[in-house]
């Protein structure tokens, strides 16, 4: 949640439209995972980068597929409809004892233009997180999850975008509405000096639904190294694209660290720069499912102010399947019935 992490809360959140939006929004068979119903032969095609449905035998199959993983998981029998599998990967915050968890992956010497696809659901109890699904660049490439909370990388050293809900300091209900918080080499300070990730709205809130499984996709597109402010980022759920940010896009004033994007008025964005080195580039993807304290405290103070609301204080379950990294769109999964 952007306020757990020094920032402000989220103003509301645009639709921009872009020469894509015509070709992928609520047509889930425009991309890439039209040509493979189920996702099944997806991960075989020459663009993908990796896909993972977890139908694996164990959780130790599976993790050993990813560069890194935590050991806070399960494979569960909760898997998408349409799918020919019926697993799914859950990841579960206890308070007090788990903070969530992890698996991460690294794919040197990395791509210009990467988009993750992943499905996700938020159990029907679910309360706020912290941080969720990293994109990002990273030029020393460990096997383990590097973060410099606090810090403003150099341009031939990393960024990231993270892909989440917020809670928009309770302005949202739990989990909250999906917005990219990105760290790159020209981003923004908070108002204590340091940088904590700037967080970007859409216009229009687009709510992360509880007890249903949604399709999030990202993508990065690298600028044009050294001074090129040529990059973009955009985001879909369930097939429609919710955000692009891009050189001439419209936003609020640009002094703030955390900005929506406006239709009309507004400041024309700049581009990213999201490098200044050329290998530099999209390198590493993390799916994550992380809930601190105060997490948890901002959704007992909502549980206080609205009794009847349906949300767990002291745990929290979110459940994973057919994650898709690929050069070019994936889009949402086809049924293998055809439906």
């Amino acid at each position: 949640m952007a306020w757990q992490c020094g920032m402000l809360a989220v103003m509301s959140i645009t639709i921009v439209a872009s020469p894509l939006l015509a070709q992928v929004s609520g047509d889930r068979r425009s991309g890439l995972a039209a040509k493979y119903p189920g996702d099944v032969g997806i991960g075989d095609d020459p663009v993908v980068v990796f896909a993972e449905d977890f139908e694996q035998d164990s959780l130790d199959d599976v993790t050993k597929r990813w560069t890194a993983a935590s050991k806070t998981m399960a494979l569960v029998e909760e898997g998408l409809a349409g799918s020919p599998g019926s697993r799914a990967l859950q990841m579960t915050a206890t308070r007090g004892e788990s903070t969530g968890g992890s698996l991460y992956k690294t794919f040197p010497p990395g791509y210009d233009r990467l988009y993750a696809r992943f499905y996700v659901k938020f159990a029907e109890d679910c309360g706020y997180i912290h941080h969720f699904v990293f994109l990002g660049g990273l030029a020393d490439l460990k096997p383990w999850p590097v973060s410099k909370a606090g810090v403003c990388p150099a341009g031939d050293e990393s960024f990231s975008v993270g892909i989440e809900p917020t809670g928009g300091r309770g302005e949202y209900p739990p989990p909250g509405a999906w917005r990219p918080y990105v760290y790159w080499c020209e981003m923004k300070p908070s108002s204590d000096g340091r940088h904590w990730g700037n967080a970007m709205a859409p216009t229009h809130p687009v709510p992360a639904p509880r007890g249903r499984w949604v399709c999030v996709e990202c993508m990065i597109k690298c600028n044009t190294p050294p001074d090129q402010r040529d990059g973009e980022l955009a985001l879909w759920t369930d097939g429609k694209e919710v955000f692009r940010l891009a050189r001439g896009v419209l936003r609020d004033p640009p002094s703030r660290p955390h900005f929506r994007l406006v239709e009309e008025g507004g400041e024309p964005f700049e581009g990213f720069l999201w490098r200044t080195d050329e290998r530099l580039n999209v390198n590493n993807f993390r799916l994550l499912h992380y809930v601190t304290d105060r997490g948890f405290a901002a959704t007992e103070r909502l549980k206080e102010n609205s009794p009847d609301l349906n949300v767990n204080t002291e745990e929290v379950v979110v459940w994973f399947d057919h994650v898709v990294l690929a050069t070019e769109y994936v889009g949402p999964l086809v049924p293998v019935d055809g439906r």
